[in-house]
């Protein structure tokens, strides 16, 4: 997204994010193992930015239920053994909200925060679910925290049959912090088929796991069951990365940096 004014994304933002999950020109694999692959765009010199996009065939999942697990955050709480917190702060809309994401980053490197306008959109039989960053006055950068910022990141979930879906994961994304070329390129050749494993196995667990815990609360779904009190656009802002502190991490060694977080 690019401008100072916050916008709900329309069909054609959700048009665009799905044409650029399924092309392939203009990207580098990086990686192509066991049903995941991985491509990369090289950052432009003096830029942070880093592009980043995943693929995984899932056999054994359907295109509901990857669906449902993007979206559950009290499930995430369970499977994301990354996240420090994560809450929704609002809605905008009956498929748009705000929320917050603070996740954990293995020392030297300091842990990251976001918050995001999410939105998402069922298209047919497949599934988009994608983010920005913005600024809300209530939600300050922590002391303690790099606050990394979304540009445009998200899901496509592609059905591929009754128990069968692609997903692809899309991250165009500047983490602050000054990060050393190797923990970006690290992140694209093995944190990041590690992450969408991960959804995968959390997957495979969601059904039971969603009969116990309030079985029908899909409020993605079923938009009436938002409890989120509705915040106004106005109250947000475009999150630009300079205007943000940038930490020196960019000195780092490559031992022990080993997350897997997406």
């Amino acid at each position: 997204m690019s401008g100072q004014a916050v916008t709900i994304p329309d069909d054609r933002a959700f048009a665009s994010f799905k044409a650029e999950c399924l092309c392939e020109e203009g990207w580098s694999m990086t990686y192509n193992k066991r049903a995941v692959t991985v491509w990369s765009q090289d950052l432009e010199e003096g830029k942070s930015v880093h592009k980043m996009k995943c693929r995984m065939i899932c056999k054994d999942v359907s295109a509901e239920t990857m669906y449902d697990v993007l979206h559950d955050i009290e499930y995430r709480r369970k499977w994301d053994t990354n996240v420090i917190e994560t809450f929704d702060i609002g809605k905008l809309t009956v498929n748009a909200d705000v929320g917050y994401y603070s996740w954990s980053c293995p020392k030297p490197l300091r842990n990251r925060d976001v918050i995001t306008l999410r939105s998402w959109l069922p298209i047919g039989k497949d599934y988009i679910i994608m983010n920005y960053s913005v600024k809300h006055a209530k939600y300050p950068p922590k002391q303690d925290m790099v606050r990394a910022v979304s540009i445009q990141t998200g899901y496509m979930v592609q059905s591929q049959g009754s128990n069968h879906c692609i997903l692809t994961y899309l991250a165009q994304v500047d983490p602050r912090g000054s990060l050393p070329k190797w923990v970006v390129k690290r992140s694209s050749h093995l944190l990041a088929p590690r992450a969408m494993r991960k959804i995968n196995k959390a997957c495979l667990k969601y059904l039971e796991w969603k009969q116990k815990h309030n079985p029908g609360l899909k409020p993605w779904l079923y938009p009436e069951q938002t409890t989120l009190p509705s915040i106004p656009l106005s109250e947000l802002s475009i999150q630009h990365a300079e205007s943000l502190e940038n930490i020196d991490e960019s000195s780092l060694g490559a031992g022990g940096v080993g997350s897997d977080y997406l």
